[in-house]
């Protein structure tokens, strides 16, 4: 496994466009080697994929509400045909987020305070998380903390 990821690390360092969105993708807390280097190899260094939502989508954590016609049917859920690795690192850095990623703590907190289930709030955390990533790697600038907005 070492070895592996050794390679991987090799690899995106030859590559100078690799290195500068791995890095960008570093800076956001919460985010480490796994993530970034799944989610450059799954959007192909983001140019497959460089809109927030549909990586969401692709992701599993975008909310849709179920309906038919003009009648909703309960309450929202994700998609089930997901990236279901992709959607298991990114549950790991949103927990990791919310201990070290003072923003969506104080947001986990604020949602958890008002009645939402933990694990919804996580969802939206994992899409807060993925639109923060998009964001950065869309400005070409590392993520900083904005908590004037909470």
């Amino acid at each position: 496994m070492e070895q592996v990821e050794e390679k991987m690390q090799l690899f995106i360092a030859k590559d100078d466009e690799l290195k500068k969105k791995y890095d960008l993708l570093t800076s956001i807390k919460g985010v480490g080697k796994v993530l970034a280097i799944s989610l450059l190899v799954y959007t192909q260094g983001f140019t497959r994929m460089d809109d927030a939502r549909k990586l969401a989508c692709y992701c599993g954590v975008a909310p849709f509400e179920y309906r038919s016609g003009t009648s909703v049917m309960g309450r929202t859920g994700v998609s089930k045909f997901a990236n279901k690795e992709l959607k298991h690192f990114l549950h790991m850095a949103a927990i990791n987020s919310v201990r070290f990623n003072e923003e969506l703590r104080l947001y986990y907190e604020r949602k958890v305070g008002e009645g939402k289930s933990k694990m919804s709030v996580i969802n939206a955390v994992r899409n807060k998380l993925l639109h923060q990533i998009v964001a950065a790697v869309k400005r070409g600038t590392p993520y900083e903390l904005k908590l004037k907005n909470i």
